[in-house]
């Protein structure tokens, strides 16, 4: 039993810390409480059309690549990861229309005919973006910031050493504003911190790291959808030993004289060495672990992120002026967040979000039809809020705001199915039905997540969105990754 490791959940941070932890010698059981493994990241098929329900763009397949590496696998044996051009279609409240690309010569001549007095402008902002990235990757992204030992290794002093190049004084908005002029490339550009479920209007301007992630390191789709990663990261887990049970929620995460001892599944206990939690840090504090309340107390004062409604569209027609990903940008930005922040209240006119597999996969969809992923940013989950009515203020909207760019497809929607914050809640046991745990509001939150391993008791290691070192596909694996080489350091013996 002394080798003997306990996987909680068995999304895409979980897979990561299993494959690992197998890898290295541990008698490793994945435990997850829904039918398919992956989490938010899944796959639905209504009739003929196909969807992703959760993560849509791919960055730093780096990551994944050096996951597959290390159990002697080639990605690209496995997956075909393609690059997506453009990025995103941006469609402006004025009516302008932008086309991001992470190709430098295609921004240029884009940014040219779009916003030609911020061709430079952008130049500058991604250097920026990038010293950024450089200083913070290896110690923020890479690495354990609760670890001293790690602090302190010469490549991560060298960030505490620039920590005023980090930009954690201003906000998102704050900075991208003393960039560009044109209002609606700030627009582009704020909406980054929503990756995370931040407000760019608060979060710390440190944020800015992804717009170089996407357009300097590229974002890609995976041919088939992206679930075909879950797939091959589960087949992986499987073939270096780990035992995979599904429909098995955990109960209760058992410990004593401040060590774990081992899991609950219903009344039966099941032993364990060290467990690694893939669930929402508050969510296992609040359900799994007792005796805790100071702690609990104190995750639960911590602002979750962002949640989100999600529409999940067949509809008839093939509408050539979206592009695979598109965003339909709100008029007042700042307002939308308002609402959602500080009003906890759905926003008046949403951004809207939506997704068109079928452009890359035309299997996805018949070949007169294509299948709609739509996601616009929701409130976390608080007393009164009246889903039904939501739901259906908001379908109005999204078809009325397709409508002024001439897609009308509110006689032409085949097949729907639909995700709230409450889903997000009972599903996957997202905290008050956040998508990304905590919100990167403030620089405490942005910087300091819960550590990967818990300081209260031994033997327990947190891995995901709601961990360090954050949300989105890259940072999830890497988290299980950062865990899974703690849980080795310290629980090998």
């Amino acid at each position: 039993m002394s080798r003997r490791c306990v996987i909680i959940g068995g999304g895409l941070a979980g897979l990561a810390g299993a494959i690992r932890l197998a890898k290295a010698g541990f008698h490793t059981e994945l435990y997850e409480k829904n039918a398919t493994l992956g989490g938010k990241m899944n796959e639905l098929t209504l009739g003929a059309y196909r969807f992703d329900t959760g993560p849509s763009l791919l960055t730093m397949p780096f990551v994944i690549e050096n996951l597959f590496k290390e159990i002697g696998v080639r990605l690209s044996d496995l997956l075909e990861i393609r690059s997506v051009d453009p990025l995103c279609r941006y469609f402006f409240a004025d009516g302008a229309v932008f086309d991001a690309s992470a190709d430098e010569r295609t921004m240029q001549v884009n940014l040219k005919n779009f916003a030609p007095d911020d061709v430079n402008a952008f130049e500058k902002f991604m250097t920026y973006c990038r010293r950024i990235y450089d200083l913070t990757a290896d110690a923020f992204i890479f690495d354990s910031i609760h670890e001293l030992t790690r602090v302190l290794r010469l490549k991560n002093l060298r960030t505490l050493l620039h920590i005023r190049q980090l930009d954690a004084f201003r906000t998102v908005h704050q900075a991208v504003s003393r960039y560009f002029s044109n209002s609606n490339l700030v627009q582009v550009f704020d909406r980054y911190p929503t990756y995370n479920g931040s407000n760019p209007f608060n979060a710390p301007a440190t944020l800015n790291i992804i717009p170089y992630v996407e357009y300097g390191l590229g974002g890609y789709y995976i041919k088939g959808g992206m679930y075909r990663l879950i797939e091959a990261m589960t087949a992986a887990a499987k073939n270096v030993g780990v035992r995979i049970h599904t429909d098995t929620p955990v109960s209760k995460i058992e410990y004593s004289n401040g060590r774990v001892s081992g899991i609950r599944i219903h009344q039966e206990f099941i032993p364990a060495h060290c467990i690694l939690c893939n669930a929402d840090v508050v969510v296992a504090y609040n359900q799994l672990i007792e005796n805790q309340r100071r702690y609990r107390n104190k995750l639960n004062a911590l602002e979750p992120s962002i949640s989100g409604l999600v529409f999940l569209w067949g509809v008839e027609g093939r509408y050539s002026r979206l592009s695979q990903h598109n965003i339909l940008f709100s008029e007042n930005y700042r307002f939308e967040f308002d609402q959602i922040f500080d009003k906890l209240e759905p926003p008046t006119d949403p951004t809207i979000y939506l997704s068109v597999t079928s452009k890359s996969d035309p299997e996805h969809a018949p070949a007169d039809g294509e299948n709609w992923f739509i996601l616009v940013n929701m409130p976390y989950l608080t007393e009164g809020q009246d889903w039904k009515t939501i739901v259906s203020t908001m379908r109005r909207l999204i078809i009325k705001r397709l409508e002024k760019l001439g897609i009308f497809v509110a006689e032409k929607i085949r097949v729907e199915k639909i995700l709230t914050p409450q889903d997000f809640l009972h599903r996957f046991a997202g905290n008050r039905g956040s998508i990304y745990g905590i919100s990167s509001n403030s620089r405490n939150s942005a910087f300091l997540r819960p550590p990967n391993r818990d300081r209260r008791i031994k033997g327990l290691y947190f891995a995901g969105g709601s961990t360090h070192p954050g949300g989105g596909v890259p940072l999830a694996v890497q988290s299980g990754k950062i865990a899974a080489e703690l849980i080795i350091e310290n629980e090998n013996n």
